[in-house]
């Protein structure tokens, strides 16, 4: 699908110049370092949740799936920017073919609406996990699993492919420089001559539709834990139920606060947050999340932290016995 819509032919540039942060230029090398070390942090701690899960035993669970579905949404999220900003920032390479563009913002745009899905599939985990849990294995199998986590990528990639569309029928008569680190589909647009209202009535349709009703499942899941949780006899099986879903919430939190920041600015606050400042919180919004998630989920939670300590432990008394 993708290779059709590249295949069509209109009024484009063969080229576009990513400029990165405007105004900021001569710090690009300084503001490298910070992007440069969360990636890296993002890539080792990700690869590592995929590791554990995939050859621990004991993280062959429905929660840890979904997990490992989050882990890789984040490593294609970041990895879809970061490097391309790094090449900005380091070796001042900043042009990149219409074409690539196209394909960049596809892999953004649709993995940021794969990650919201997978947190509000985390939250409904967490909700037969704590308010049935008796049939949680049963719920929760591994077909159904599988086939949540297909429906979530097709809803996004669905929603997203004909804002592809739209973007690259446009006439482009605007130049082509886009003050950005990456193709965000806004900042392409504005580059045309044409209308652009559909892109942006479409773009606003989907952060509403889709982040409204993830929200809504998330706030009602929530809603219906801290319910159940209320009703437990005992303080240690409530302190218990709840810190299952400590992480969770703070994976919602690194994910929807710099969304939330990047959606407002780009509706009403334009003319009172300098471009800078939005261009850096965008960044943010593309890195924190892929870059604590792992660090959260390993911290908080007990099964993962176990698996580490163990194989921390294990090459320790590997060396002890060599030496």
């Amino acid at each position: 699908i993708i290779m059709l819509l590249l295949n069509q032919t209109s009024l484009t540039p063969a080229s576009l110049i990513l400029h990165g942060i405007p105004g900021l230029e001569e710090m690009h090398i300084w503001i490298s370092f910070p992007f440069c070390s969360m990636y890296v942090v993002a890539m080792v701690g990700n690869c590592g949740l995929l590791y554990l899960i995939s050859f621990k035993d004991s993280l062959h669970r429905p929660m840890y799936y979904f997990l490992a579905m989050l882990s890789f949404t984040d490593l294609v999220m970041c990895t879809a920017t970061i490097p391309k900003a790094l090449c900005i920032f380091w070796f001042h390479l900043k042009e990149i073919s219409f074409d690539e563009c196209l394909v960049q913002m596809f892999f953004i745009h649709t993995f940021t609406v794969m990650e919201s899905g997978v947190l509000m599939l985390m939250a409904l985990d967490r909700y037969v996990a704590i308010c049935y849990p008796l049939r949680y294995s049963t719920i929760l199998t591994s077909p159904v699993i599988i086939r949540s986590g297909c429906a979530t990528f097709m809803r996004a990639v669905l929603l997203i492919i004909p804002l592809i569309f739209i973007t690259k029928q446009l006439p482009y008569c605007r130049g082509n420089l886009i003050h950005h680190t990456y193709c965000d589909q806004l900042s392409v647009a504005k580059l045309s001559c044409g209308n652009i209202k559909v892109n942006i009535i479409y773009g606003l349709m989907i952060a509403l539709l889709i982040g409204g009703f993830d929200i809504l499942c998330i706030t009602v899941s929530y809603t219906m834990i801290l319910r159940a949780v209320v009703n437990l006899s005992s303080a240690d099986a409530r302190q218990k139920a709840f810190s299952t879903c400590t992480a969770h919430i703070c994976a919602i939190v690194f994910s929807y606060s710099p969304a939330f920041f990047c959606f407002f600015f780009n509706r009403f606050g334009s003319n009172a947050i300098p471009p800078s400042c939005h261009i850096i919180v965008a960044n943010i919004y593309l890195l924190l999340p892929p870059t604590m998630n792992p660090i959260v989920y390993g911290v908080k939670t007990k099964q993962i932290r176990d698996c580490v300590v163990r194989i921390l432990s294990g090459s320790k008394n590997i060396k002890s016995h060599s030496t």
